[in-house]
């Protein structure tokens, strides 16, 4: 399942430049193939990033992601023609990035829990505190 839609796209940028952006073949219509692959690929940057501390893909897609994908989907559809991308859509696509590294890291919420990280098996847990190692790295430097 995509995060976001050819019609979330055309909410955002006329059907003009969404044409002069995928038309490939010169019929004077959006390709929905070039668009689903800028999809794809704005999901799996979200991905890589959101991977980090949730379980993905998100089978729920929050209004957050939703967002993120629609600016990155079409930041990488101007960079199919583009020479030059208009400093807006660098703009947005630099914030979903940055927005992407915060959830990544922890500091924004996209409003559901992470799942909590799953235990080897035969993976045990210490209940003693740092200050309480034993082995400690300049103990160990000499081994």
């Amino acid at each position: 399942m995509a995060y976001c839609a050819l019609n979330d796209i055309k909410k955002m940028i006329p059907e003009t430049a969404l044409i002069q952006l995928t038309d490939d073949t010169g019929t004077g219509v959006a390709s929905q193939d070039a668009v689903n692959e800028a999809i794809a690929q704005a999901d799996a940057e979200i991905n890589a990033y959101c991977g980090a501390k949730y379980s993905v893909p998100f089978t729920t897609v929050p209004d957050v992601i939703r967002k993120a994908s629609v600016d990155i989907a079409i930041y990488n559809l101007y960079s199919r023609r583009a020479e030059e991308i208009p400093q807006t859509r660098a703009d947005r696509y630099k914030n979903a990035v940055r927005l992407l590294e915060n959830i990544s890291r922890g500091t924004i919420s996209i409003g559901i829990d992470p799942e909590p990280a799953e235990k080897s098996e035969g993976a045990s847990e210490s209940n003693r505190p740092l200050c309480d190692r034993i082995f400690t790295a300049g103990r160990m430097k000499d081994f």
